[in-house]
């Protein structure tokens, strides 16, 4: 399969890695006050472990603590602290509902999100929060970061556990900083300089539907976003009559965080794969469709097939720097979605976990280049002969 799509952000590269972005998130506006963790006597931050900061555990250390007080001056903090460690856990910050969460994510400075150009089942809860997901509760959701293939993508995503289930569920997350640090070398340039490609059939009762991935009834209104966000779409006749849209989108693999500079691993090329998938699906997608029929498939940039031992290298590393906790009701969990990935455990039983995004950042401000990524490179061996 080949692509003639080359622009993975919306504009040709123009620089090592792009304009450095500042879109805010957990903060009112767009300056960042000074904060310390010295000076807020309201929380303390024990560890999941001892010494373990990923994620970072955040509970009140007072009685009376007043959770929407605390965000709507604490944005900063949030913020910083999200830069330094990718993810916090707020553990006692008794969450009961979805309002309540909402009202916790804008007293913060983040406001919520539409989630558009989906690829996963989501009920609305309430305004702009949404079910984490609908997948069904016995298969495994593989690590991932969200809506890393848009063209804008929210930099924030916060979780909030409304009811534990009795068994599983928990959302495993990976350091992404890690990953790019600790990834084979070869394979992270390889796709540093040929991009990946995210193929999608949408319609044909496989996967969504085109009108639920779009929101629309309007085949127009498609075209119109498809155009808009580098966005191949080719209509084709489905069964009786009706149409299916095969969608193809060419899109950066690796990022720099825009306010720690720190290299990044940051797409989808692993959780949309089908070799991802667990075994009895993937079996029966492979024997009943084509592979250019698949629901979701990834591809090199220039759409030559992924070699089996680097996805194979891929789904270990991230299974190596998995980390996982039981939720507790009333749970927040805020990400840094390109500091993290995320993905959710099967589960027995009633779960109700929420989610919300924020932050949108585009990929022209971020995408890195085989010339960003020398400079990286130069950085780390240069702190390498210091330390030396």
């Amino acid at each position: 399969m080949s692509s003639s799509t080359r622009t993975p952000s919306g504009s040709a590269k123009a620089g090592p890695f792009k304009k450095r972005g500042n879109k805010g998130g957990f903060r009112k506006g767009g300056s960042r006050r000074s904060v310390t963790v010295s000076t807020d006597a309201l929380v303390r931050t024990p560890g999941l472990a001892a010494g373990e900061t990923f994620p970072l555990v955040v509970e009140p250390a007072v009685e009376g603590f007043d959770p929407m007080t605390w965000a709507r001056d604490h944005g900063a903090w949030i913020d910083q602290h999200l830069d330094r460690y990718g993810a916090l856990l707020l553990r006692g910050f008794g969450f009961q509902n979805p309002v309540a969460f909402e009202t916790f994510c804008a007293a913060a400075g983040a406001e919520s999100l539409e989630y558009t150009e989906r690829s996963s089942p989501r009920s609305r809860v309430e305004g702009k929060i949404f079910t984490s997901t609908d997948y069904p509760p016995e298969r495994e959701i593989f690590l991932h970061n969200e809506q890393s293939y848009n063209t804008v993508f929210p930099r924030r995503i916060a979780f909030c556990c409304l009811q534990e289930s009795n068994t599983g569920g928990a959302t495993p997350i990976a350091d992404t900083r890690r990953f790019f640090a600790e990834m084979d070398p070869e394979i992270r340039r390889r796709f540093v300089e040929r991009d990946y490609l995210y193929v999608r059939n949408l319609g044909g009762g496989l996967g969504l539907s085109w009108q639920e991935a779009f929101q629309t009834e309007d085949p127009a209104a498609v075209e119109a976003y498809c155009e808009a966000n580098d966005i191949r779409a080719t209509w084709l006749e489905g069964e009786g009559g009706t149409r299916r849209l095969r969608t193809a989108q060419r899109r950066s693999a690796a990022a720099r965080h825009p306010v720690t500079g720190d290299g990044t691993w940051f797409n989808h090329i692993t959780f949309f794969h089908v070799t991802t998938l667990e075994a009895d699906v993937r079996d029966s997608f492979l024997s009943a469709l084509a592979a250019e029929d698949l629901p979701n498939q990834t591809y090199y940039g220039d759409g030559e097939e992924i070699e089996a031992e680097t996805l194979e290298h891929l789904r270990a590393l991230y299974r190596r720097l998995t980390v996982r906790f039981p939720w507790k009701q009333g749970d927040a969990l805020l990400l840094d979605n390109m500091l993290a990935a995320h993905g959710r455990d099967p589960f027995e039983g009633a779960r109700k976990v929420v989610v919300s995004m924020s932050a949108p950042t585009p990929w022209s401000e971020v995408a890195l280049d085989s010339d960003g990524l020398d400079q990286l490179s130069s950085g780390a061996a240069g702190r390498e002969r210091t330390q030396a």
